[in-house]
């Protein structure tokens, strides 16, 4: 079988072929600025650590409920052997609006946790 060239299509389209690909998009949006306009999307990790050691009951509660709705698959959640972050933390996983967004969590050693999130879809992260 032929393996088309740009010509070809070009000529098969009856105008000019330019091909869709990320260097093309990376020159177009270098010439016009857009990366000041329009951010570029950042894949979300599969899998992070958070470190919840010197943080506050709030700025916890707040860094895990933004790992919740980021779409992040797996984590690791480092509370402390010691301190209310590692009884909160539980709690929080199994009676409160984040317990929705865990599919499974695990203690790992006496403090931190592995966490499963749920996939989010894009109507019950909009609602949120």
């Amino acid at each position: 079988m032929k393996q088309l060239t740009d010509q070809d299509i070009a000529n098969m389209i009856g105008a000019e072929f330019i091909p869709d690909n990320r260097q093309t998009r990376n020159r177009v949006r270098a010439q016009l600025h857009l990366s000041t306009r329009i951010p570029i999307e950042q894949p979300v990790p599969t899998h992070t650590i958070l470190d919840l050691h010197q943080l506050t009951q709030e700025q916890a509660w707040s860094a895990i409920m933004d790992i919740a709705k980021s779409g992040t698959r797996t984590a690791t959640i480092i509370t402390g052997a010691s301190g209310i972050l590692k009884i909160k933390f539980q709690q929080w996983a199994t009676d409160s609006i984040l317990s929705p967004y865990i599919a499974s969590f695990s203690p790992i050693n006496n403090g931190s946790f592995s966490v499963k999130f749920k996939r989010q879809t894009k109507k019950s992260t909009s609602n949120q």
